[in-house]
C-alpha cells in the first residue's frame, strides 16, 4: 500500500536511478538535428551549438523557417516540408498577451483546440487537441526528446475524459525559441501517440543576450486577474558552447461564472470558474563542444504548482446532524480541490559525426507528481466516530515516470545507380514508463470519504509499470529532380500490450518554384496508457455519484469488461503549396483519419446496477444511494468503443504588403475544417452498445466544425509602433446534456444543445521605445462573447450555464492585458 505523502520514496520509483545499470535505454524516435559537419572533415557548428553563431534575433515563424520535425533532412525549409507544419515563433506566442503557451497557441493555430473550461482536477492540467481528437493523440516533443505526460488523468465525462497529455505549460515559456506543429500522421517516425500530429517544442539555445517581460491581465468581468513575470538570458562556455537558463512566475485568480445555484437563488456556488494557480518554472539549456565532432548537451526543466478548484456548494442542512461542523460553516460550505504538482525533466547525451554519419545518444527521464488535497470541507463519518470536524484532508496523490533513451543515425548517399542523393536514418529506443497510485490519509478516506474529494483507499491504490522498445528507418530521395519521397517504418513492442507496426509514405512534387502539390499515406496507434488501463475513482456530489473503475477490476468484469486495445489509425493527406502571384503563400491540406478501437469510458451502467458494481469494487457509498434514481448512479470503465472517420480541411495564406513611408502589413489566414463520424460501435458480452448518446456526442460534436483566424499585422516605418487585429470564428459544437429538474431530471434521457458559432476580435498595439525596451496593450475577445447558455433544466444545482465539456470558446470572456518587455 503506497500512501499519499510517501509516493515519491516507493522502492518502484527508486529503480529507475541514473546511476543504474540501464544505461542503454533510448528514447523515442528521432532526435533533435545532430551537428551538421562540411565535406572537408572540419565541422559546420550550427549557430544552436556555437555561441559565436547564435542568432541574434529570434525565429521569425512561417514557411521561410528551417524545420527539424516532419524530415530526417538537414537545412528544409517549412515551405518545402513534404508534410504540412507550421512554424509559430517566440515573438509569435508573446504577442498574444497570454501568460500560459496553451492560450496563445489557441488563438494562433486553427486546428488546435483547448477545453472550454473543465471539471474538478482535469481543470488543474492545461492540454492541447489536434484536428478534434483527443490530446492523447497528439505528441509533444521538446528539442526532439519525446516529452513525458502528467499523472492527472482527466476522469471526468467530456471528449478528453481518460487523457494524460503533456502538460505544456510546464515549461517555461520563456525558454521557447520556436515551435513546430505537424499537423500529419507520423507514428512511424515518433512512436505512439502521434495520430493527429506533433508538436515540436524548440528551447532557446542563444549564448548571450537578457530578456525580461512582465504581463498583466483582467477579465471583462473584473476578475481572473494574471501576472506573468519571464526572464532568460545565455552565456558562451569558452567559445565552445553555450549556456541558456530561464524562468517563468505565473499567478492566476479565480474568475467565477456560475449562474444561481437553483436550492438558494443566489451565486454561492462557484463550481463554474476558473481555478486560482500559481506556477513557478525554470529550464536549462546547455551545448559543449568537446572535440570538432562531438557534442555533450544537457536540458532540464523544472516547475511547480499550486492550484485550487471550487466544488459544488453544500448547503447548511447538510450539516443539521453535525453541530460541531455546523459551527463551524454556519453559512454551508464550497469544498476546494487543491493541487500540489512537481514536475520536472533531465535530458543528457552526446552527438556529432562519424565516417560521415550523424549520430546521438541520449537519455531523459521525466517526472510528474501530482498531490490533492481536499480543503474546506468535512467528514461526517470522522465526526461521528471521533468528534473531531478536520476540515483539510491529504486525498491522492499520482505519479507518472518515463525513463527513456535512444540511438539515432543519419548518413546521406550517393550511388552511382542513382541519380539523387539519398538520406538514410534508422535507430533504436527503449522506454520505462511507471505510474503509482497513493493511498489518502485515515481521515480522508472513512466512511464515504471527505466531502467532495475522498480520499483514495487501499483497493484503488498500486504500482503499474511496462517496458517498450522500438526500432525505425526512413528514407529520404528523390524520384526526379522534382519529385520527392520519403518512407518510414516502426516496430514497437509493449510488455503488456504487445506489438505494433506502423508505416508512412510521403511524397512531393513541384511543378515550379510557385506551385507543388504534396501527399501522405501512413497508418499510426496510440497505447493505452498505464492510467486508463488501473485508475480508479469515485465522484460525490450532493445526490449523486459517478464511479470510473479499472477495467481489470470485479465490477468492470462482472458487466463484461475486456483488456485495453491499442487505438489504430490510417491517415490519408494531400495538399497544394502555392504561390499565385508574388509573396502570396497558400498552402491547403484535406486530410482523413479513420480510427479503430477508440478508448473512451465504455459499458455504462446506471441505478441499481451500478450500485452493486460498485460495491462489488469496493467503493464506499452513502445509505441513501441505494435508493437513487437511474440517472443518479453509475458506473463505467475504459474501453474500446468505437471506430471513427475524421476528415478535414486545413489552409494558410499570407501576404506582406511594403507601404514604403507608411510602413508594412503582413496579412494572413488560417482555416481549420473538421468533422468526425462514428462508423461502428462496439458492444458488450450481452449485445449492448457501450456508448450512449452523451458519449457518441463527446467524440463526434464536441470539437467545432471549423475554427478560422484571420487579420493583419502593421508596423510603422523604422519599427517604433505595431498593431495587430484579428479574428477568430469559432464553429458549432453539439452536446447531449443530462436533465437534472423537471420531470425528465435524471431520466437517462439527453437534450440535444447547440453551441452556436462565435466571434472573437482579438488586438495590440506596441509601442517600440528603444532598441530595448518595449510596451503593449491590447485584449483578446475584446468585445466579451460567451458560449451558448444551457437551458436552466440541463444545469446541475442551477450553477453551470455554460456547457464546460467541450472544446470552443472559453467561459472567461474578454481578457485585457499590458505587456512589458526588455531585451539586453
Amino acid at each position: 500500500m503506497v500512501s499519499v505523502r510517501n509516493l515519491t520514496r516507493h522502492p518502484l520509483l527508486l529503480s529507475t536511478s541514473l546511476l543504474g545499470s540501464s544505461l542503454l535505454m533510448p528514447i523515442s524516435g528521432l532526435c533533435a538535428a545532430p551537428t551538421h559537419f562540411s565535406k572537408n572533415t572540419k565541422p559546420h557548428i550550427p549557430s544552436h551549438v556555437h555561441p559565436k553563431a547564435a542568432p541574434k534575433t529570434e525565429v521569425s515563424g512561417g514557411s521561410e523557417s528551417v524545420i527539424v520535425t516532419g524530415t530526417r533532412e538537414f537545412g528544409k525549409k517549412a515551405r518545402d516540408s513534404i508534410s504540412p507544419i507550421d512554424v509559430v515563433s517566440n515573438k509569435q506566442i508573446t504577442s498574444t498577451g497570454q501568460p500560459t503557451l496553451r492560450d496563445a497557441l489557441s488563438l494562433l493555430l486553427p486546428s488546435l483546440t483547448i477545453p472550454t473550461s473543465g471539471f474538478d482536477a482535469g481543470a488543474l492540467t492545461d492540454t492541447i487537441a489536434l484536428r478534434g481528437l483527443n490530446p492523447n493523440e497528439t505528441l509533444i516533443l521538446v528539442d526532439g526528446k519525446r516529452r513525458h505526460t502528467t499523472a492527472n488523468i482527466y476522469a471526468d465525462p467530456g471528449p478528453s475524459q481518460g487523457s494524460t497529455p503533456v502538460d505544456i505549460d510546464m515549461i517555461p515559456m520563456s525558454m521557447i525559441d520556436h515551435i513546430e506543429v505537424l499537423k500529419d500522421g507520423a507514428s512511424a517516425m515518433y512512436g505512439s501517440d502521434a495520430v493527429a500530429g506533433v508538436v515540436n517544442i524548440i528551447l532557446k539555445k542563444q549564448a548571450r543576450g537578457l530578456h525580461m517581460r512582465s504581463n498583466s491581465g483582467i477579465t471583462s468581468e473584473g476578475d481572473g486577474f494574471q501576472q506573468g513575470v519571464f526572464l532568460d538570458g545565455g552565456f558562451n562556455l569558452h567559445d565552445r558552447g553555450f549556456v541558456h537558463i530561464g524562468g517563468d512566475l505565473v499567478r492566476q485568480d479565480h474568475a467565477l461564472r456560475s449562474a444561481a445555484d437553483s436550492r438558494t437563488g443566489t451565486y454561492v456556488n462557484k463550481v463554474l470558474s476558473q481555478p486560482e494557480q500559481t506556477r513557478q518554472s525554470v529550464a536549462i539549456n546547455a551545448g559543449y563542444n568537446i572535440t570538432d565532432h562531438i557534442q555533450a548537451y544537457v536540458t532540464g526543466t523544472y516547475a511547480h504548482r499550486h492550484a485550487e478548484s471550487f466544488q459544488n456548494y453544500r448547503t447548511p442542512s447538510s450539516l443539521s446532524k453535525y453541530p460541531g461542523y455546523a459551527a463551524i460553516f454556519p453559512d454551508g460550505y464550497s469544498p476546494i480541490l487543491a493541487l500540489e504538482e512537481n514536475d520536472y525533466e533531465i535530458t543528457t547525451g552526446l552527438k556529432g559525426t562519424l565516417s560521415g554519419w550523424h549520430w546521438d545518444l541520449s537519455t531523459v527521464y521525466g517526472r510528474d507528481y501530482n498531490q490533492f488535497d481536499a480543503l474546506n470541507t468535512t467528514n461526517t463519518a470522522v465526526y461521528t466516530a471521533t468528534g473531531r470536524t478536520p476540515t483539510r484532508f491529504d486525498t491522492q496523490g499520482y505519479n507518472n515516470s518515463q525513463w527513456t533513451s535512444s540511438f539515432d543515425l543519419s548518413r546521406k548517399f550517393n550511388l552511382s545507380f542513382w541519380p539523387h542523393s539519398i538520406n538514410v536514418a534508422g535507430g533504436a529506443a527503449y522506454r520505462y514508463e511507471s505510474y503509482s497510485v497513493g493511498t489518502g490519509s485515515p481521515d480522508s478516506t472513512l466512511g464515504t470519504g471527505a466531502d467532495a474529494v475522498p480520499g483514495t483507499q487501499p483497493y484503488n491504490a498500486g504500482n503499474w509499470s511496462r517496458d517498450v522498445t522500438s526500432g525505425y528507418i526512413d528514407l529520404a530521395t528523390h524520384l526526379m529532380k522534382h519529385w520527392s519521397l520519403d518512407l518510414a517504418g516502426r516496430v514497437e513492442h509493449y510488455t503488456d500490450i504487445g506489438d505494433a507496426k506502423t508505416g508512412k509514405v510521403a511524397t512531393r512534387y513541384d511543378f515550379s518554384k510557385r506551385f507543388a502539390i504534396r501527399g501522405t499515406f501512413s497508418n499510426g496507434f496510440h497505447a493505452p496508457t498505464l492510467p486508463q488501463q488501473h485508475y480508479s475513482a469515485l465522484a460525490i456530489s450532493p445526490n449523486a455519484a459517478r464511479g470510473l473503475i479499472a477495467n481489470s477490476s470485479p465490477g468492470a468484469l462482472a458487466n463484461g469488461a475486456s483488456s485495453l486495445k491499442p487505438e489504430y489509425s490510417t491517415s490519408v493527406e494531400g495538399g497544394i503549396v502555392a504561390e499565385p502571384i508574388k509573396k502570396l503563400h497558400i498552402t491547403a491540406d484535406a486530410y482523413q483519419i479513420d480510427l479503430r478501437d477508440r478508448i473512451m469510458p465504455g459499458g455504462n451502467v446506471r441505478g441499481a446496477a451500478a450500485y452493486n458494481t460498485l460495491l462489488a469494487d469496493g467503493f464506499p457509498l452513502p445509505a441513501s444511494a441505494a435508493s437513487w434514481q437511474e440517472g443518479q448512479l453509475s458506473a463505467h470503465w475504459f474501453a474500446n468503443v468505437a471506430n471513427t472517420r475524421t476528415q478535414g480541411l486545413d489552409i494558410t495564406a499570407t501576404y506582406p504588403v511594403e507601404l514604403h513611408q507608411f510602413g508594412h502589413i503582413d496579412w494572413d489566414t488560417a482555416i481549420n475544417l473538421n468533422r468526425t463520424r462514428m462508423r461502428h460501435q462496439a458492444s458488450s458480452s450481452t449485445g449492448q452498445g457501450l456508448l450512449d448518446a452523451q458519449y457518441v456526442a463527446y467524440m463526434t460534436t464536441a470539437f467545432p466544425r471549423s475554427k478560422i483566424i484571420f487579420g493583419a499585422q502593421w508596423r510603422s516605418p523604422h519599427n517604433k509602433w505595431n498593431v495587430g487585429v484579428h479574428e477568430i470564428r469559432y464553429g458549432q459544437t453539439t452536446s447531449q446534456l443530462t436533465y437534472y429538474s423537471g420531470p425528465n431530471a435524471f431520466s437517462g434521457g439527453f437534450r440535444e444543445f447547440k453551441n452556436a458559432p462565435k466571434w472573437t476580435t482579438n488586438a495590440s498595439v506596441t509601442y517600440n521605445i528603444n532598441h530595448h525596451w518595449s510596451a503593449t496593450i491590447g485584449g483578446n475577445n475584446i468585445f466579451a462573447a460567451f458560449p451558448s447558455a444551457v437551458p436552466k433544466e440541463n444545469r446541475y444545482l442551477g450553477a453551470p450555464q455554460y456547457y464546460m465539456s467541450t472544446n470552443q470558446l472559453g467561459i472567461l470572456g474578454g481578457y485585457y492585458y499590458l505587456d512589458v518587455s526588455a531585451r539586453f
